[in-house]
């Protein structure tokens, strides 16, 4: 019953993707629920994707969590990490034990950073087009239980869909479109980041909170959230129009 329930689901999110891929869609709404699905699905503890800008280092762009630590630990791959050498091979590195002494020796940054924050496995995953690669999918364990090969052919199946949602399947071939593409998610990223730090002070709340409201009120109202972003940052939008997040509300769900 848990495996039908399971398949279900997975119909379901692939339907989901694939009504959002209309043009002019919300790329960093989509990756954000894809890795929130990842942790659904897979039985992670927190899911990133990554990725590289135009030097190839690889940037955060969308997590199933905006916990600092977390994405501090993301962030850390520019130099360090499982991502890096994922994306650098094109090849997916699994069941990675953050405990091994030989892990810390390959990782000094990384490794012990990632069991500060209370990890003990984790996983790359590339996102790929044939030979292309363009980033990477991080899964993070804090359970010691190893990944089986079905979970990580659904987690590379869940990669691939965020690379066509990406570099948007009309578009595939065309390098300077998609190089554009890649700078625009990017470029969304850090908005969208601005934009919750300042709400999150404005409304002195955290900023996972200040980010689900602002997401939130733009899905809401159709709204592309880079673009609410852009007006935000720019002063052209009064968030005094987006309702204050309630302190400790229970059973707030978040997808």
């Amino acid at each position: 019953m848990i495996g039908m329930a399971r398949e279900r689901r997975l119909a379901e999110i692939f339907v989901e993707v694939a009504d959002s891929l209309v043009e002019d869609f919300d790329v960093i709404d989509l990756l954000h629920r894809l890795s929130a699905r990842c942790v659904e699905l897979l039985d992670v503890s927190a899911a990133g994707i990554l990725l590289a800008d135009a030097h190839g280092e690889l940037q955060i762009i969308a997590a199933s969590d905006e916990h600092t630590r977390l994405l501090e630990l993301f962030a850390l791959q520019h130099d360090q990490g499982p991502c890096v050498e994922c994306y650098r091979t094109g090849t997916a590195r699994t069941n990675i034990d953050l405990t091994r002494p030989q892990t810390t020796a390959s990782w000094p940054n990384f490794a012990p950073r990632a069991r500060e924050t209370g990890y003990s496995i984790t996983h790359a995953i590339p996102l790929r087009l044939r030979s292309r690669v363009v980033g990477a999918l991080n899964l993070f364990q804090t359970a010691p239980h190893h990944l089986g090969d079905d979970d990580i052919a659904l987690a590379q199946a869940l990669a691939d869909v965020s690379t066509i949602a990406i570099l948007q399947q009309r578009t595939l071939e065309q390098s300077h479109v998609e190089n554009g593409q890649l700078e625009a998610a990017l470029i969304s990223r850090v908005l969208v980041e601005q934009v919750k730090g300042v709400l999150a002070e404005r409304w002195d709340t955290s900023v996972d909170d200040a980010f689900e409201t602002f997401r939130s009120y733009a899905r809401a109202r159709h709204l592309r959230l880079s673009d609410l972003a852009t007006q935000i940052i720019s002063g052209g939008f009064d968030t005094s129009a987006i309702p204050a997040p309630q302190p400790d509300r229970p059973g707030n769900k978040r997808d």
